[in-house]
């Protein structure tokens, strides 16, 4: 049954299709597990085929928007309009045969996300939103949950590995984070993250070092189920600068607060 706009319904189409394909490979890469042979060529084929899979629909659906993912930038003729694609989130679970990923597409329209879509092709569970129409998970609406109180509050967020500049921010989230609520997660996938704030199975999520099309159906799916999105730092873009903190409205403001509670010095410049 069709939902939303026609440019929503190409998105559910073509993240569907994708994850389909990559569940095919998926059950090949839990089966080299226990093998000498190597998961990450195949993953990251599979990656590949995901990304050009989802390339050439959305490109022939609406060849005059442009077209970001990983490793790929394509200008479109139509400069207000851009896919953001993140072809296989959560590809280190994927690799390691975990089975929580997904993929996922957003539409940017001046600069503002106005559609989303997460779809996990493993529980079979596509989460998706529009600008105006609230966040929906298959056929059901969802809203953001209802806990008030931070210490009954379960968050989740991305670790980063030591290469990255912000691991000792982030050890300075979790001191203060963690004493402070229920329990904190990292799954491995930033667009599953904020999809379950969005369905209210976590009431916050944050990271940085992020990449606009790992975050950017989610901000929507969060802020068409009632709850907020934002950058951690007040002078920043969640889409340019990776950094983004969400949560239910009656929790945001206080848990944005323990989030951004931090010398600038532990903040690197993006």
């Amino acid at each position: 049954m069709a939902i939303g706009s026609a440019n929503l319904n190409i998105m559910i189409k073509v993240a569907r299709k994708a994850g389909r394909a990559l569940v095919k490979d998926f059950g090949e890469v839990e089966n080299l597990q226990s093998s000498a042979r190597g998961t990450g060529d195949f993953t990251t084929r599979a990656d590949k085929r995901s990304l050009e899979t989802m390339r050439d629909e959305l490109i022939e659906a609406r060849p005059s928007y442009g077209f970001s993912a990983p490793e790929v930038a394509i200008e479109g003729e139509d400069p207000t309009r851009r896919w953001l694609v993140d072809p296989l989130n959560g590809a280190v679970n994927y690799l390691h045969g975990l089975p929580h990923w997904a993929v996922s597409i957003a539409l940017e329209h001046k600069g503002t996300i106005v559609a989303g879509v997460v779809y996990d092709p493993v529980k079979d569970e596509c989460f998706f939103a529009e600008k105006g129409a609230g966040s929906w998970m298959n056929q059901t609406r969802i809203r953001v949950s209802a806990r008030t109180r931070l210490v009954e509050s379960l968050f989740a967020t991305g670790v980063p590995s030591g290469k990255q500049r912000t691991l000792p921010a982030m050890l300075q989230d979790l001191a203060r984070i963690m004493p402070e609520s229920s329990g904190v997660r990292a799954s491995g996938s930033a667009a599953l993250d904020m999809a379950y704030v969005s369905t209210g199975r976590y009431e916050g999520y944050w990271q940085r070092e992020t990449k606009a099309w790992e975050i950017a159906a989610g901000i929507i799916l969060v802020q068409e189920a009632g709850g907020f999105a934002g950058p951690i730092r007040d002078d920043h873009d969640p889409l340019v600068h990776g950094d983004v903190v969400a949560a239910n409205g009656e929790i945001f403001d206080r848990f944005a607060k323990l989030v951004r509670a931090r010398p600038e010095a532990a903040l690197p410049e993006a």
